[in-house]
């Protein structure tokens, strides 16, 4: 049996659904069974996660209602893969199942995982139930939640995508034990994200347990992934579609996904490439006179404490990174539009951000190299 567990509801009318994070909530078919309606599910794993966990969760859910018809599709691991040939792959796995309208596709694996099942159920026959099982960090604190799907193109990540929310969400904090320590540290770019965007409280909170969070302190853990759900999925519910608030989420995002996508897929970890857009926002905060220097160095030294890059690699170019931030999905009628902040807990959507100022805060960053 597993241990107590925190659920959190996103509200979202009559799709609404839980967020379940616990120590052992993938060994009990119990958080799932409630999400599976028809006889075809569809486990989409990577070539990392699969070996691991996909023969258990398979096997509990045979074991739980043995009229279900499960297969497993493990594809290539990592962001480099997040492509539409990898959605094809998913076509094809639910096609051999003979996967109807109320087939169940579930995503166990990272944020990559999530992004393309979750694409690929809102494709398939105009949509099927999914379900969230993250085995990252970072997609327990921020892709798993919110419903958004999609993969990467040449020209930016994400660009390709839907809205469409899962059934439910299972964070089981045991599969962390498993998890790189250069992954582990990604991880904590989208928390303190969240601490940067919604609370200084759990800002200090984050500065004064690093040790305790690298450590894979179980309760330090499920603290800090349910404080970030519990943040995230109240913005979800006022604002799915992102036509306001939940822009707010991605402070730091349009510099690091530039960022991400310049210096090639898989050279930068996703969260590596938003902690340096992070930094790379608030000292554009401060240039505009927005916030205060101090605020940046306070951020700097705790993404540093938890082993993450403040500095923009000296290869990138700063033309070439602001060509790819003209791409960004939260511009509007061709102009710049970045979530800033006037400090610690206090972020704001700008709108008519000018291109020199851009890139004037772009060259800086990489003169600090």
């Amino acid at each position: 049996m597993s241990s107590p567990i925190t659920e959190i509801e996103v509200g979202l009318g009559e799709r609404r659904y839980r967020i379940r994070i616990g120590s052992g909530v993938l060994a009990d078919a119990v958080y799932w069974r409630d999400a599976i309606h028809g006889k075809h599910v569809l486990i989409v794993s990577d070539e990392n996660v699969a070996p691991l966990y996909a023969a258990n969760v398979q096997h509990l859910m045979q074991e739980d209602d043995p009229r279900l018809q499960i297969a497993l599709l493990t594809l290539s691991a990592g962001e480099a893969h997040k492509s539409l040939n990898a959605v094809s792959h998913v076509f094809d796995a639910l096609a051999q199942l003979g996967a109807t309208r109320d087939s169940c596709v579930i995503a166990l694996g990272g944020g990559v995982v999530g992004d393309i099942a979750g694409f690929a159920a809102a494709c398939w026959m105009r949509g099927v139930d999914f379900v969230q099982m993250p085995t990252t960090l970072l997609a327990m604190v921020d892709s798993s939640v919110g419903g958004k799907t999609g993969v990467d193109h040449a020209a930016g990540k994400n660009l390709i995508g839907a809205f469409h929310q899962p059934r439910t969400v299972i964070a089981d904090v045991l599969t962390l034990a498993t998890l790189p320590e250069r992954e582990l540290r990604a991880g904590f770019a989208e928390v303190i994200k969240i601490a940067c965007i919604g609370d200084a409280e759990f800002f200090d909170w984050l500065v004064a347990n690093v040790d305790a969070l690298l450590t894979r302190d179980a309760e330090a853990l499920m603290h800090a992934i349910a404080t970030c759900c519990r943040f995230k999925a109240a913005v979800v519910a006022r604002d799915e579609r992102e036509s306001g608030e939940r822009a707010l989420l991605n402070f730091g995002h349009s510099f690091g996904h530039a960022i991400e996508t310049e210096a090639g897929y898989g050279s930068l970890l996703h969260g590596e490439a938003v902690a340096i857009g992070m930094v790379m926002a608030a000292r554009m905060s401060a240039q505009l006179g927005m916030s205060d220097d101090a605020d940046t160095q306070h951020l700097g030294r705790l993404l540093e404490k938890f082993g993450l890059p403040i500095e923009l690699p000296a290869k990138l170019q700063a033309d070439a990174l602001l060509a790819r931030m003209r791409l960004d999905k939260k511009n509007r009628a061709g102009t710049l539009r970045l979530i800033l902040w006037r400090g610690i807990g206090r972020p704001e959507i700008v709108e008519g951000i000018s291109e020199p100022e851009v890139l004037r805060a772009l060259l800086e960053g990489i003169r600090n190299e």
